[in-house]
């Protein structure tokens, strides 16, 4: 799971290697441009002293040159012999521009090599008083600063140029030095970002965790009243997102507030005009001179009547459920005489719908601590919804088992099942399973008794779960704890 710690850590640890990367390259550039500026000052004396020193010798008249072969000439060794002193390739050229002096590691050069040499040389510009330049010699990388030698006024010059130069191999940062350099302080550096990104990204969200833990507490509509402290922000981002959650909270409690009162006082404003009609009704069914027809209309307007009053009822429980106003009056139940009471009230069920319903109970008595009305609406709830959904000729299960610390009723049965992607929407108010879901359709029901069902096993400390496949029937599994030590069975027949 990708969290956000984790990307901050990921983002400061890329962050500090593009830096530190960055960085480094920074440096090694700004380290070549000092050594090149240093080298080039070195050059620069070499080769001013260089064209001094031929400048003085051409002013003092006679030749300055030695003539080897008719076009190879050399400068008189006691002009030249100052110039060994120079550790750097140093070279003379002449107006013929030939070479007429080079130091050792110029002598080295090949023809080709020397030939390049002397035609960047011979091109100085004598207006021009330094010309640097960078070539490559025998594969050798070299700098030059090139001087022309001063002119004496009515003397043709005979020495035209000199030149210093040195090779920047090692003056040139290559990338895959870079890399390699920074290649061996790579996992410190990962790992010194990491930690620290990681420190940091905790303690920056440290405030957001606890908000996200407020607000996992609260879990519905009851709990709406909670409130995100302010202790939890720094006057930051975080802060504003307390100050709107807090504002949104309390908007949805004044609106639950407001739906639940609504529900409430509607339902119990309805109970008494639909107790009257009640009595109407069934008062007018019993009058011997109503007319037959009459008497059929009444009948069905008696089955409506009772489901208004059912559905009332439930809605005026859930209100107070949501309200937290429902109480519970607890005791020792023996589970196994509550559900043999509700398996005869199941068969009569079960003889009209033509179902066959049998029971399953343990050997041991199973005694918990619950409401024994709540507990029988329960269970009379999931057998009804059992009955209501299985076919004329199938059969319904209703087991108990006792486990370790908890009792396990269950509900079975062979009917229609329920579809995949409907089974976790089951405990849903006004949600049915089935198309048929008006209250005249072929199995009439409001959608609100497994919504009962789950707030009276939770309010018990328990759990509800279905399984179902379609066409293959559906289990709802009731699960309680148990809290009171077991008995013998004793059920009266």
């Amino acid at each position: 799971m990708r969290s956000i710690r984790a990307q901050l850590t990921a983002w400061y640890t890329v962050a500090l290697m593009a830096t530190v990367l960055a960085f480094g390259i920074a440096a090694a550039l700004v380290d070549r441009r000092a050594k090149y500026a240093e080298l080039d000052r070195r050059l620069t004396t070499e080769a001013d002293r260089a064209a001094t020193l031929m400048a003085q010798a051409q002013m003092g008249g006679g030749g300055i040159l030695e003539e080897v072969q008719p076009s190879v000439a050399l400068l008189r060794f006691d002009i030249s012999a100052p110039l060994e002193v120079v550790a750097d390739y140093l070279v003379v050229v002449d107006s013929a521009a030939r070479i007429v002096y080079g130091s050792a590691e110029t002598r080295r050069f090949s023809p080709t090599a020397s030939d390049s040499l002397r035609l960047h040389l011979f091109g100085v510009r004598p207006e021009v008083e330094q010309h640097t330049f960078d070539i490559v010699l025998d594969m050798v990388p070299l700098r030059f600063v090139a001087r022309a030698v001063p002119r004496s006024e009515g003397r043709r010059p005979v020495i035209v140029s000199v030149a210093v130069g040195a090779p920047t191999r090692d003056l040139d940062v290559s990338p895959g030095r870079i890399l390699s350099s920074m290649l061996f302080v790579l996992p410190l550096i990962l790992l010194f970002s990491a930690g620290v990104g990681y420190v940091l990204s905790a303690r920056a969200l440290e405030p957001l965790g606890q908000m996200m833990d407020e607000l996992e507490a609260i879990t519905d509509g009851r709990s709406l009243h909670r409130r995100l402290p302010k202790a939890l922000s720094a006057g930051d981002e975080l802060e504003r997102l307390a100050n709107t959650l807090n504002a949104m909270m309390a908007r949805l409690e004044a609106s639950f507030a407001a739906l639940r009162t609504f529900v409430a006082d509607a339902s119990h404003e309805l109970k008494t005009p639909l107790t009257v009609m009640r009595a109407g009704v069934e008062r007018a069914l019993t009058d011997p001179h109503t007319a037959p027809e009459t008497i059929a209309l009444l009948d069905e307007t008696l089955q409506e009547v009772r489901r208004m009053t059912e559905l009332v009822d439930t809605l005026l429980t859930l209100a107070r459920v949501d309200e937290g106003r429902m109480e519970l009056h607890t005791e020792p139940v023996e589970v196994n005489a509550l559900l043999h009471d509700v398996h005869e009230t199941a068969q009569m069920l079960g003889e009209e719908a033509g179902l066959e319903v049998s029971l399953e109970l343990p050997d041991e008595s199973v005694v918990v601590q619950v409401d024994r009305g709540r507990m029988r609406q329960l269970v009379l709830n999931l057998v009804s919804n059992a009955v209501k959904y299985t076919p004329s000729g199938g059969r319904v299960w209703l087991a108990l088992t006792a486990g370790s610390g908890t009792a396990t009723l269950s509900v079975r049965d062979s009917g229609i099942g329920i579809a995949p992607g409907d089974v976790d929407r089951v405990f849903d108010r006004f949600w049915r399973a089935d198309a048929a879901r008006s209250r005249t359709g072929e199995r009439p029901g409001i959608g609100l008794g497994l919504s009962i069902c789950k707030w009276i096993a939770e309010a018990h400390g328990g759990s509800i779960a279905v399984t179902s496949r379609p066409g293959r029937g559906s289990t709802f599994t009731v699960t309680l704890p148990r809290s009171v030590t077991p008995q013998p069975v004793v059920i009266d027949s």
